[in-house]
Parts: structure tokens; sequence; C-alpha cells
């Protein structure tokens, strides 16, 4: 598999592979994060639309990113459009949900300290609830990235997509004696997420030493 690795790595094919994937899991993520920490600073400091959405969020939390694939190659087809919209609904509960957590855990004396230096709702959210919620949005955001690049292999494997890892995989499965560019491709796709999850890690340690 070693010497197949190696090919694989020097073959711009499988680089471009590899690249559209990476790519549409950044952008995935991007998105979920652009969506979720809003709509979790919202419902997180706001109890009555929390309590009006809760019904929707915990319809919608438990339903998996593949069930949708056949709903959303309906809507969306089979280009890059549906691994990122599905690996966007993936990604988007982890750091909801931390982000909301996080603000459930905020010191009520935080708050009150900063009401009294004058400071408003938007005020609060932003100089006292985002930074103290910063340390767990993080960790949402590094758990949704694993999970999205799962969701996106998945999708790419399962939705038969043109470019990806998990193409590259479906590809090599359907050839004879190809279970060496199998295995190359898992483990790529293996590697991807431990750096990413390393990275992120480092990220939240540099940014929340306190």
């Amino acid at each position: 598999m070693f010497g197949e690795l190696v090919t694989q790595l020097s073959s711009p094919t499988f680089f471009r592979h590899v690249v559209a994937t990476v790519l549409a899991l950044l952008i995935a993520i991007g998105i979920a994060i652009a969506i979720a920490v809003p709509s979790g600073l919202v419902l997180g400091s706001l109890p009555a639309v929390r309590h009006a959405t809760r019904a929707v969020i915990e319809f919608l939390r438990p339903i998996p990113s593949v069930a949708l694939i056949p709903l959303a190659l309906v809507m969306l087809g089979f280009g890059p459009e549906t691994k990122i919209t599905l690996a966007v609904y993936a990604a988007l509960w982890p750091i909801l949900f931390n982000t909301i957590y996080a603000l459930d855990e905020l010191d009520p004396l935080q708050v009150e300290t900063a009401r009294t230096f004058g400071l408003g709702r938007v005020g609060i959210l932003f100089r006292v609830a985002l930074p103290n919620a910063l340390p767990f949005v993080l960790t949402g955001i590094r758990l949704a990235a694993t999970t999205a690049l799962i969701v996106m292999v998945s999708v790419e494997i399962m939705a038969s997509s043109q470019t990806g890892l998990g193409f590259f995989i479906m590809e090599a499965r359907s050839g004879p004696g190809r279970m060496d560019q199998v295995l190359v491709g898992t483990v790529v796709a293996g590697v991807i997420g431990l750096l990413l999850n390393n990275g992120l890690e480092q990220v939240r340690r540099r940014w929340v030493a306190w």
C-alpha cells in the first residue's frame, strides 16, 4: 500500500480529488459557523425565541445527513452543492448547541457588572457573552469539522460525485484488484481529519489559553 500511496500523492488526478474534498469541507465549515454562532447567540440570550423554536430544532437535529441524500439530489443535483449542503447540516448542531450551552453557563455577576457600566443587551452580547462563549464555540467547531468530513466523504461515495476522495474510493472499489487504492483514499481522508482536528485544537489553545 505504501508504494501506491507514494504513486497517488504524485498524481495530479488524486491531488484534484483531495483538493475538491478539502475545499468543499472548508466552505461547509465556514457556512456552518456563519449560521450556527449567531443563531446560538440569539437562542441562548432570548429564552422566548429558544422556546418557540425548540420543537423545530428537536425535530431536525436527529435526522442523519445521509438520510437526506435522495432529497438533496432531487433538489440540488449531483454537483458540489449537495455535499456542501449536507455537510453544513451535519456541522450546524455541535456549534449551535455548544454556543447555547456557553450562554447558559455565563456568570450572572458578569452580566450585572456590565450593566452597571452602562452596557446594553447588544454590548453585553458582544463584549461579555461572546468572549466567554469562545472556548465552547471552538470546541463545537472542532467536533463539527470531523463530523462534516465524514458526511462529505460519505456523500461523495453514495451520491456518485464526480470529484473528491469519496469518488476516488468508490471508483477504486469498483475496479478489479484496487483495494490498495481504496486504502490510500481512506488513509488520506483520515490524515485530513487528524490534521484538521489538531489544527483547530491548537487554535483553541492559542486563542483561549486562559
